[in-house]
């Protein structure tokens, strides 16, 4: 039994300076073109990804929302009425 990969056509132009290069890249790794590009171009998207997916902080923002986390300030008014209100609703269902 074999098992079938559904895969899309990708094209782009890119320069024949480019193209050697990737050639001889690909060549180096034992690999054809369109793996070698395949998966440069998977190794590039995730680390895009990652990126946008990480918050980073500056060392006193960091130091600022720990403390928050350790030492949380008092709910105003406002929020224990939402949180009266969330009960209320939640008891509803």
């Amino acid at each position: 039994m074999s098992s079938t990969t559904s895969t899309a056509r990708l094209e782009a132009r890119i320069s024949t300076s480019l193209h050697a290069m990737l050639k001889r890249a690909a060549e180096l790794q034992g690999r054809t073109m369109t793996d070698f590009v395949a998966m440069a171009v998977q190794d590039a998207a995730q680390r895009v990804i990652a990126e946008a997916d990480v918050i980073r902080l500056s060392l006193a923002d960091q130091e600022c929302f720990a403390q928050a986390l350790l030492s949380p300030p008092q709910p105003t008014p406002a929020l224990e009425r939402a949180f009266a209100n969330r009960q209320k609703l939640l008891r509803a269902e």
